[in-house]
């Protein structure tokens, strides 16, 4: 097991702040795996684990000129990937929070025609995005939406843990909603065709 080595990584950032891209290169090497490692126990998503760490790696480097007074590296930059993952996890239980207010806006009742035909078309893509999920996201997703399960309660017919129930209707949100927003910009493209 490697040490901790205080002094050589502060020399690092401080040749990082002199615009050093060695040495920049030389701390992404030393703790990508670790700082990915920590990222993924909190998202349990790879690519948005991947995304995190880029951010964090971005910000370091933008932030070069102010790592001379860092005295501690390694708490440094895991205060940064916290506060980036922790952001992210703020953002995504907003993103989540939008959803459901949509979700309950496409269940309410229609009064115009043109309503119900808007209706069964986004309940027809979101059931084509389901499709595309694997089946355990869409159990996991029918059962929070359509049966109106807690995530307690699918914790406990799935296996898995409550946290990772949260974290597969997430993903299953984000996924339709760009899923929605990709084919809203393809009809728009079609209509503007058939218009002109």
């Amino acid at each position: 097991m490697a040490t901790y080595d205080l002094i050589g990584e502060k020399v690092l950032l401080e040749q990082i702040a002199k615009g050093s891209e060695i040495a920049f290169r030389r701390v992404f090497d030393l703790y990508k795996t670790k700082v990915y490692t920590f990222i993924v126990g909190f998202t349990h998503s790879r690519a948005d684990a991947e995304e995190i760490l880029q951010d964090t790696f971005l910000t370091l480097w933008q932030n070069r000129n102010t790592l001379t007074n860092i005295e501690h590296p390694r708490n440094y930059i895991y205060t940064v990937v916290r506060n980036k993952t922790f952001h992210y996890l703020k953002q995504v239980s907003k993103s989540e929070k939008m959803m459901r207010e949509v979700w309950a806006n496409l269940k309410q009742d229609c009064n115009s025609t043109d309503d119900i035909v808007h209706l069964r078309d986004s309940n027809r893509l979101i059931q084509e995005a389901l499709g595309m999920l694997s089946e355990q996201k869409q159990r996991i997703f029918n059962m929070s939406r359509y049966q109106g399960l807690s995530h307690e309660q699918i914790a406990a017919q799935t296996g898995l843990s409550k946290s990772r129930v949260k974290n597969v209707i997430v993903e299953v949100l984000k996924f339709i909603k760009t899923y929605l927003e990709q084919c809203a910009g393809m009809l728009g493209i079609i209509a503007w065709f058939m218009e002109n």
